[in-house]
């Protein structure tokens, strides 16, 4: 009798990084648009209890959260399959899709300083790559 042996679909640590920094940046889109909403969190004093009651309860908030949290269990697997000297700084794509799309669907304002900052870490993206 032979033996059935099933195709397993592995991803690659890169693909896996992609997804777990994708996650992440959308997640924290969402944290900022739901902070847009919410206003200012001033930690300090009494009132600080309502903020965060209010801060919590923001839907953006909180699927901002649960959206990270879904991109670390990504990023564990990628912890699992790679060096964490490779792993770690290419984690740094997740600034060059955070300034772009933070000036897409937020509205904010980018630099010429701030994407030449970008243009840099995209270098350095590149050099470990390669490593």
């Amino acid at each position: 009798m032979n033996a059935v042996k099933k195709s397993e679909f592995v991803m690659s640590p890169f693909v896996t990084l992609l997804i777990a920094i994708s996650m992440s940046v959308c997640g924290e889109l969402m944290l900022k648009h739901g902070m847009n909403n919410v206003g200012t969190l001033d930690l300090t004093g009494w009132h600080a209890i309502g903020q965060l009651f209010r801060t919590f309860t923001n839907p953006f908030v909180l699927a901002g959260l649960v959206v990270i949290f879904g991109g670390s269990i990504f990023w564990l697997s990628v912890l699992s399959k790679a060096e964490l000297s490779w792993a770690y700084p290419m984690l740094s794509l997740s600034y060059v899709a955070g300034v772009f799309l933070s000036a897409v669907l937020l509205n904010e304002t980018v630099t010429g300083i701030r994407i030449a900052g970008v243009l840099v870490i995209v270098f350095g993206v590149f050099l470990v790559y390669r490593s």
